[in-house]
């Protein structure tokens, strides 16, 4: 997915944030950062790859990403997705695919 505006993130409270369900995500991303860590992350791609992880086919729950996220080559670093063993994807972009 390319994305041409900003990822809209919703505050739930101090240390999590949604980004909603738009386009054609399967589901919403959950993002697990304070206020400080979502302004830095807003300058690199890694909640486009939040977002972009919630597309996949077989996503079972939200697309999340735990505090340390940072911008990976599929998946964000930092990123969890779990996926239906019947519809689902196995992705060799998730994490550590880009750790040789």
């Amino acid at each position: 997915m390319a994305r041409s505006q900003p990822v809209k993130a919703e505050k739930i409270d101090e240390w999590r944030w949604r980004l909603p369900r738009e386009g054609k995500m399967r589901t919403e991303g959950i993002v697990y950062a304070n206020e400080s860590m979502m302004f830095d992350l807003r300058k690199d791609q890694s909640l486009t790859q939040v977002t972009n992880v919630a597309w996949l086919p077989g996503i079972v729950g939200a697309s999340l990403a735990m505090p340390d996220i940072h911008w990976g080559y599929g998946f964000p670093i930092g990123g969890v997705a779990a996926f239906s063993v019947d519809d689902g994807v196995v992705s060799p972009g998730g994490v550590g695919y880009d750790i040789n």
